[in-house]
């Protein structure tokens, strides 16, 4: 049989399967690899968010909900605009933003580190891992009192408590990402010749970047807790001390507006974060 026949014989059945998929017999498979891809729906939190603040309102308006127990989110709001109008705000942010941009950055830094070194060098892991893993437990305020005794009552021993508290959740997610690389590609790397810092920067910290990331993203709230606690011992100025100074003064409405600046810091780094791993992590797509 000739190649010129064996071509026609092939072709004849895509011809009969398209004439079918014309005349509408056969309809086309729906594709189903979508890999469970989230889709986006950007408008649904701040509709949800707008009926809960207007709920709360309601309730507070008709006396559901008790203004001295949760004040009416109106008032908060003239809370708030008053912080505006002082500047005090503006006080409050930058020495709150100072030690969170400082203590985690560099507890980050310093975890990624060292959790590069446990994943990759067995002596580290072998003498390091042991200490992290009976110093994370530690609750890190509880250690504040000491980083005061160090680093004396000013910014030293708050930076000192975000970093201690940022740098052990980094070490493990780091090098529980770095356990976590298909050795299949390590091994692949090797039989192609790569040398040893090439397999760790090619390989070993792409494929271990999800799990640094989702590390960061529970660092991050970390850190704005023990902010926030640092804050409320020996700070004039920072979100925790307006905090402790509005409870102690039972000014609700200040509270709220504290706890409300809170959020959108958590948010702001949130989205930050989430900017990052859209930026190097657009391989997994």
């Amino acid at each position: 049989m000739s190649l010129d026949a064996t071509n026609e014989l092939g072709a004849q059945p895509r011809r009969n399967v398209s004439e079918l998929q014309q005349s509408g017999k056969i309809k086309p498979v729906p594709f189903r690899g979508g890999g469970f891809v989230h889709s986006r729906h950007r408008f649904i939190a701040p509709i949800l968010f707008v009926v809960l603040v207007i709920l709360w309102e309601i309730g507070s308006q008709t006396g559901f909900i008790s203004n001295i127990a949760l004040p009416a989110p109106s008032e908060a709001a003239g809370a708030m605009s008053d912080l505006f109008e002082t500047g005090m705000i503006w006080n409050h942010l930058s020495a709150s933003l100072y030690r969170l941009v400082v203590g985690w950055s560099l507890g980050s830094l310093i975890g990624v580190f060292v959790g590069l070194a446990i994943a990759l060098f067995s002596l580290v892991r072998a003498g390091v891992s042991p200490f992290i893993s009976a110093l994370f437990p530690i609750p890190k305020i509880a250690l504040l009192p000491l980083f005061i005794i160090w680093f004396g009552i000013g910014e030293g021993s708050k930076v000192a408590t975000i970093l201690f508290g940022v740098f052990f959740p980094t070490v493990i997610a780091t090098y529980g990402g770095v356990d976590n690389v298909d050795r299949n590609l390590i091994r692949m790397g090797q039989s192609f010749g790569l040398s040893w810092i090439s397999i760790v920067r090619k390989i070993i910290i792409p494929g271990a970047l999800p799990a640094i990331l989702s590390g960061f993203r529970i660092s991050a709230s970390i850190a704005i807790i023990l902010l926030v606690a640092a804050e409320m011992i020996g700070a004039e100025f920072g979100i925790g001390a307006y905090i402790l100074m509005a409870g102690a003064l039972f000014a609700t409405d200040q509270l709220i507006a504290g706890v409300a600046m809170l959020s959108v810091l958590g948010l702001t780094v949130g989205w930050l974060i989430s900017r990052a791993e859209h930026m190097l992590l657009s391989w997994r797509a």
